[in-house]
């Protein structure tokens, strides 16, 4: 019998390096060990009452089949709603594909556009997942280094020297995962004037403690915005996300959506409509919070004597240059894991420009933090 062949695209994925520590750190704890948890981009509040009222309802109203392909309409035109209410962007809710997560989005996005041997330009560093995204489709994602110098921006210069005929597009993320940085308008401009479409992850949008975020849609109509309910509202669980992409791709990524999804979790939807018209003051206290961790965070870290030239302003990470003490930051999580009992996630895993880094998340208690931060210290002067 022949063995079944697996798809090139597949044997090239890499893995997900800060899945592979809390995996280790979940094996850990059923040793019987203490972990702190500050490796993982999971917000630690529970879902707004509202939301999970409203999911409830769903259910108890029968809402249980399935959808439009393209989400509810209520879900989309409150999309909308939010979009233009918040950045002044006109979003007809025909232009909107909610997906279950903001992950699958990605994935239908790129499959329709992307062919083997095009490129994706990307800054380094950036999220683990998106090479593999891209690579799946046979494209190559083509990094672009951002430094620390230039508070993780693009250079606009930069990228355009790297424009030819096989781009086919740029992708931007901000707020930032991992450097909790917004990508300033004069950048947003400048890419857009490139010519090819802008992939926007907006998915912490919302999460901003200082300056303001700004969507893709200001700048362009060339562009797929993918957001999601996960990272501002708690919702990691219910998996639910959308696109928001030019008219005239969104009856072939309907098609997509009908045969490879059919539709989005019926009760998931209901309760998005929720997030996005009730929740807005639990959000602000979530923010609240948030911010109160990250200017600890960032006063500790620096105490311990990490750099951090560039404050994080949005999303819930601090992206700590640990180069005083490791070039190594595999080799340093995964020791700090075990002989600290501290969960953190290696720069490496954003890119070969994120070596010598290590990612924070705040996304953990003040009491949890406090201790991880106590543990970091034991754990350096060791190292001495």
């Amino acid at each position: 019998m022949n063995e079944c062949r697996i798809n090139p695209c597949c044997q090239d994925l890499s893995s997900f390096k800060v899945m592979d520590v809390l995996e280790r750190a979940c094996a850990l704890e059923k040793e019987g060990r203490d972990i702190v948890h500050l490796q993982i981009g999971e917000p630690d509040f529970d879902t707004p009452e509202c939301v999970k009222d409203a999911a409830c309802k769903a259910i108890r109203d029968g809402r249980c089949q399935y959808t439009h392909s393209l989400g509810i309409i209520e879900l989309r035109e409150a999309i909308c709603a939010n979009y233009h209410a918040k950045y002044g962007v006109e979003v007809h809710p025909d232009q909107v594909l909610v997906t279950s997560g903001t992950s699958p989005s990605m994935l239908l996005a790129f499959s329709l556009l992307l062919q083997p041997g095009d490129r994706v330009l990307l800054s380094d560093p950036s999220y683990a997942c998106y090479p593999n995204f891209i690579r799946f489709t046979g494209a190559v994602a083509d990094f672009v280094p951002v430094r620390e110098e230039d508070g993780f921006q693009f250079r606009v210069d930069q990228v355009k020297a790297r424009m030819d005929d096989d781009v086919r597009g740029i992708l931007v993320n901000s707020p930032s995962n991992p450097t909790g940085t917004l990508v300033s308008p004069e950048v947003y401009c400048g890419l857009a004037e490139l010519g090819v479409p802008l992939f926007s992850d907006e998915i912490y949008h919302g999460l901003v403690y200082e300056g303001q975020e700004h969507t893709a849609l200001e700048f362009t109509d060339n562009c797929f915005v993918f957001n999601g309910f996960s990272k501002l509202y708690a919702m990691t669980g219910w998996r639910l996300g959308y696109v928001i992409a030019p008219k005239g791709y969104m009856k072939r990524l309907q098609t997509m959506q009908q045969n490879f999804f059919l539709c989005t979790s019926s009760i998931a939807q209901w309760a998005g409509v929720a997030a996005l018209t009730q929740a807005g003051p639990d959000v602000e206290r979530m923010k609240a919070i948030y911010d109160q961790r990250r200017t600890y965070m960032i006063a500790r870290l620096r105490e311990l004597g990490f750099g951090i030239r560039v404050e994080p302003t949005g999303a819930f990470y601090v992206f700590a240059n640990a180069k005083k003490f490791t070039n190594d930051s595999m080799q340093f999580t995964f020791d700090l894991l075990e002989r600290a009992g501290v969960g953190v996630a290696p720069g490496v895993d954003f890119g070969p420009g994120g070596e010598g880094y290590i990612r924070f998340s705040y996304a953990n208690s003040i009491e949890n933090i406090e201790e991880g931060m106590r543990r970091l210290e034991k754990y350096l002067g060791g190292l001495k």
